[in-house]
């Protein structure tokens, strides 16, 4: 692609003066679950089991996001599994992430830890899907789909982090429901899930489309993982499928208090270090930034960020680029690492167009900061609200612009640090200490 070089932009810009940044550490109070392990293997005991003989097939079903030790809880679910004389499979379960093809998928898993080696278990991850039926969602005719090498086990157990949706908000969002109607839909079942919803709601689609998957499957349950502001394991559950719905909105709600989220609701200028699929499925929560951009869905009330800069793609996300479209620049670097095929194949499936959709893109950090600058209108570095993260999910360690400093030093959780100098090292973005 053809990125206007620094000569060519820099004429058009008018240099701004920054405002010194000031380190933060975001500490609010949170629980954890002190040992993860012993307390996931004793959730496996609580799922509906007693059914099956020895030696059935239980297949796993594993999402493709960055939940905290997603590898352990896994390979604890399958030894617990397999102690108990059962032979545990585990499948991807999610959609069309990796390209929607089976070597992707287990590329996206190996990102996060998870392989045939360190869970214990064989991974199947065919891509083929078979129709379960069709069911009638307000007034959308739909075909539920659903993974065939799931539905050949004998019994299913997903495992997924029940947490506020990148699209929507509703009783139920991200969580076990979702996984066992669009994760192990793979493509089909993904593709035909979110062209429902789009139409017809997030939320009566998933409940529908689980009604025909638990009747239709051998999904006994899934062990549910709620996280804390840090990323840590706050809670573990095991949740049998025909108490998802009544379960999830209790964990929902506890996930979204203890979620992590900007200290101040109102950004001019927000600055994301990455972005990636095992970060959130929008590359960036969009909780956090307040932005759904998703067709029949208004956008959070808060936070309210004027304009969104993104730096880069984190290496496990493997070219993925979805959530691009939400930030409003970046940089050449990003569109030399972005991957059209894997970001294209997300965008379809779930329909979120506008989330691939290209920012304005600058030739390196100087500039891009310059531009946005100048684009906010009436910029003064005495009142400007910078806020500059590693990613949407790591916001313990943040800088902001001193002219936020005062308003945030007394919030809960908060430390301030020192103050620094935004400079630039051949345009790249550089923090030096102020003395």
């Amino acid at each position: 692609m053809d990125v206007p070089d620094r000569a060519d932009v820099e004429s058009l810009v008018d240099r701004q003066p920054l405002a010194p940044f000031v380190t933060l550490s975001y500490d609010p109070p949170a629980e954890t679950v002190d040992d993860l392990e012993s307390t996931t293997e004793a959730e496996v005991d609580r799922l509906p089991l007693e059914g099956l003989e020895p030696g059935a097939t239980v297949a796993v079903g594993v999402g493709s996001r960055g939940v905290h030790r997603i590898d352990e809880v896994a390979s604890t679910v399958v030894a617990a599994l397999a102690d108990r004389g059962f032979e545990p499979t585990v499948v991807p379960a999610m959609g069309s992430h990796g390209g929607a093809t089976a070597e992707g998928q287990l590329e996206v898993l190996e990102a996060l830890g998870i392989t045939e080696e360190s869970v214990g278990a064989p991974i199947d991850a065919r891509m083929d899907a078979e129709p379960l039926g069709e069911v009638e969602v307000g007034g959308t005719t739909a075909t539920v789909h659903f993974s065939t090498a799931a539905r050949e086990a004998d019994a299913i157990v997903v495992i997924n982090r029940v947490k506020p949706h990148t699209n929507f908000t509703g009783r139920v969002e991200s969580g076990l429901a979702k996984m066992s109607t669009v994760g192990l839909g793979k493509q089909p079942g993904a593709n035909a899930f979110h062209s429902t919803a789009i139409e017809e709601g997030y939320v009566p689609t998933i409940e529908t489309f689980l009604s025909v998957v638990a009747a239709e499957t051998p999904l006994l349950g899934g062990i549910a993982l709620v996280e804390n502001f840090d990323e840590e394991t706050a809670h573990v559950e095991a949740i049998p499928v025909d108490a998802f719905l009544e379960r999830e909105p209790a964990l929902l709600e506890r996930a979204r208090r203890e979620m992590p989220t900007l200290p101040t609701d109102e950004v001019d200028l927000l600055v994301v270090d990455e972005i990636g699929k095992e970060i959130s499925g929008a590359g960036m929560d969009t909780n956090v930034i307040g932005r759904y951009r998703v067709l029949n869905a208004p956008d959070p009330e808060t936070p309210a960020i004027k304009l969104i800069y993104v730096r880069s793609l984190t290496e496990a996300t493997k070219g993925n680029a979805s959530g691009i479209g939400l930030a409003d620049l970046t940089r050449r670097s990003v569109i030399e690492d972005l991957d059209f095929g894997k970001t294209y194949a997300n965008a379809i499936t779930s329909g979120s167009l506008s989330k691939v959709k290209l920012p304005m893109v600058a030739p390196d950090d100087e500039l891009a900061v310059q531009i946005a600058l100048g684009a906010l209108g009436g910029y003064d570095p005495s009142t400007a609200r910078i806020v500059w993260i590693e990613n949407t999910t790591d916001l313990s360690e943040l800088r902001v612009s001193e002219p936020l400093v005062e308003e945030l030093a007394d919030a809960d959780g908060v430390t301030v640090g020192r103050r620094e100098r935004l400079a630039f090292d051949d345009g790249t973005a550089t923090f030096e200490p102020i003395e």
